[in-house]
């Protein structure tokens, strides 16, 4: 890889990371309504794509759904997960859609997994359970099972957008848009009352918040990935992509102050692992997943 290559890599990793702490900050610090937040994000998204809305593939509910859960309902779940866990543990639980995909693509796929990569969705299943199970009352947290749906969601939907051809980067960002934008913005006038106020309140850092996540991380970000894993290898870019979460966990502790004990150290070093073991080996949905994964993204 060159070094021009590699820097490239280096700053998507490190806009993916920045990505999950900025949410963070406006669910939590701002107290933006993590549906309301999604709502404006996905809006502006298909707002700047409509013009590559079309030509798009067929048939268009398939496309419809994979776009639902690859943009709203990944993001909605990921955004509720954050506002009650912390964004390093949900960046160790995220990596749950790596086995996740591998199981879901073994039995919609025809996908054959052999004994390295079950040694790697073991160790990814253990990592994550150590980070989600609540020592201290003997429960598992439930800010992290919202983390864990949105990283299902997202799986299905990369083993569904699989069986689809001439998908292109663009035209999948402005169908993820347009699609999650309006059920979105439906169930946050619903389930969150107050929360344009919210939004109004939290002022031009929320502003800026909604268009470094929409502009920067899902349009310049996730096309500068699509670059990179056209010109090199899935497996080597896919494990560079493990930059995201050790990224994510040393921001978080050295911005938002989450705590990082042994619990969450074991967890992480056994989740990283077995995903790193998954993807030297290989995957059919391996570079979109690994995409959906960190930029949560």
């Amino acid at each position: 890889m060159s070094l021009r290559d590699l820097g490239l890599m280096l700053a998507v990793c490190l806009t993916w990371a920045l990505n999950n702490i900025i949410s963070k900050h406006v669910v939590s610090g701002m107290d933006v309504p993590p549906l309301f937040y999604a709502a404006a994000r996905f809006a502006v998204v298909a707002a700047a794509t409509v013009p590559f809305l079309f030509p798009a593939p067929r048939p268009y509910w398939r496309l419809i759904l994979v776009a639902l859960l690859m943009g709203g309902g990944n993001f909605a779940l990921m955004f509720v997960g954050l506002k009650l866990s912390t964004a390093s543990s949900a960046a160790v639980v995220l990596q749950l859609g790596m086995p996740m995909t591998l199981l879901l693509s073994m039995v919609m796929l025809g996908e054959r997994i052999r004994w390295r990569r079950g040694v790697g969705i073991a160790l990814t299943f253990a990592g994550a359970m150590t980070v989600m199970w609540d020592p201290h009352g003997l429960s598992i947290s439930a800010g992290l099972l919202f983390v864990a749906a949105a990283a299902f969601a997202g799986s299905l939907g990369a083993v569904l957008i699989k069986g689809m051809e001439g998908v292109k980067p663009l035209t999948y960002q402005a169908w993820v848009g347009f699609a999650s934008v309006w059920p979105l913005a439906v169930l946050s006038a619903r389930l969150e009352p107050g929360q344009v106020q919210a939004g109004l309140a939290a002022g031009w850092p929320f502003l800026a918040a909604v268009l470094f996540s929409a502009l920067v991380v899902s349009l310049a970000a996730h096309s500068g990935y699509f670059v990179l894993i056209q010109r090199y290898e899935a497996n080597l870019i896919s494990a560079l992509t493990l930059l995201t979460p050790l990224f994510t966990i040393g921001l978080g502790v050295a911005i938002l102050h989450d705590p990082f004990g042994p619990r969450m150290a074991i967890g992480a070093v056994l989740a990283l692992t077995g995903v790193l073991i998954i993807a030297l080996r290989g995957s059919q949905v391996m570079p979109l997943l690994m995409a959906i994964r960190n930029r949560a993204q």
